[in-house]
């Protein structure tokens, strides 16, 4: 990745964002392999507070090497509430070429987006809404100069809020929907669903990713690299999918802006853009 703009572009792109502990140098280049969209370098939840300073120094060092992939390499800071950890954290990255793209967790604010602007004012930055204040604080956050997309942190919510959660997480259906509209009128690229803990079990994986894609979300936080592919597939529109949107777009052109039946059922515009967003996701 060359510049912050190039950055910028893959990183909305992104379906597949691979967490790896800043602390372990030696997983790096594995997470860049993995096949996933971009890779996290986490400096908050991931790394024990005695480590913290090390694990800055290893992305640092790292860092020259890992620019060079064809994949952006974004980095967890640690929260505005960490206080010295986070001046920390954007201190060891203000002097990195090109510049790192920033995940802040935790952010509530439009302001807390502004922190890392006037430290790093050309970071691409995806927010982590995993409080009832980030709920709160929505619009403010999307809204913020440097965003790029949102991504969701939904164990920490639930942790924040005192929620429990059943099968499928109904609970969770108003953070992710609002996420989805706030998306939405601020322009960003499709927001990021949170983590899927249970690292060895596809079908849970599976559900959770076409759970997200039916609110409207494009990307998926994993946190190991067999993830990845499963992501990639549910992600992708089905083979009757796309057929459908050929269908759409086709009859939509010979109809000449006329009214027209699919299937036993008429298109207008927005049916139309939907076929056609299915099919530009396919041609990825």
């Amino acid at each position: 990745m060359k510049d912050a703009k190039e950055i910028r572009a893959a990183l909305a792109e992104a379906r597949t964002l691979l967490f790896v502990p800043g602390n372990r140098p030696d997983r790096f280049d594995k997470a860049a392999a993995s096949g996933a969209d971009a890779v996290v370098l986490d400096l908050e939840d991931a790394v024990p507070p005695a480590q913290k300073p090390a694990a800055r120094e290893a992305v640092k060092a790292a860092w020259e090497r890992l620019a060079e992939l064809p994949l952006p390499i974004v980095v967890r800071v640690n929260a505005m509430a960490s206080g010295d950890e986070l001046v920390h954290d954007l201190r060891a990255l203000s002097g990195l070429k090109p510049p790192a793209a920033v995940m802040l967790p935790k952010a509530e604010r439009g302001e807390h987006v502004g922190r890392v602007l006037t430290v790093l004012p050309e970071a691409p930055i995806v927010p982590l809404i995993e409080t009832a204040a980030a709920l709160q604080g929505l619009d403010g956050v999307a809204s913020a100069e440097g965003v790029v997309r949102l991504a969701i942190g939904h164990l920490d919510f639930m942790a924040d809020t005192g929620m429990s959660w059943s099968e499928g997480e109904p609970e969770l259906a108003p953070l992710r929907f609002a996420v989805s509209v706030a998306t939405r009128i601020a322009h960003l690229a499709p927001a990021v669903d949170g983590v899927t803990v249970q690292t060895d079990d596809e079908p849970r994986l599976r559900d959770d990713v076409l759970r997200a894609k039916r609110f409207g979300f494009g990307g998926k936080l994993c946190i190991h690299p067999k993830q990845v592919a499963v992501v990639h597939a549910a992600l992708a529109p089905s083979e009757e999918e796309v057929a459908w949107a050929r269908r759409v777009v086709e009859a939509d052109a010979a109809a000449g802006g006329n009214a027209v039946k699919v299937d036993g059922r008429m298109v207008d515009a927005p049916v139309v853009a939907t076929a056609r967003h299915i099919l530009a996701r396919a041609a990825r």
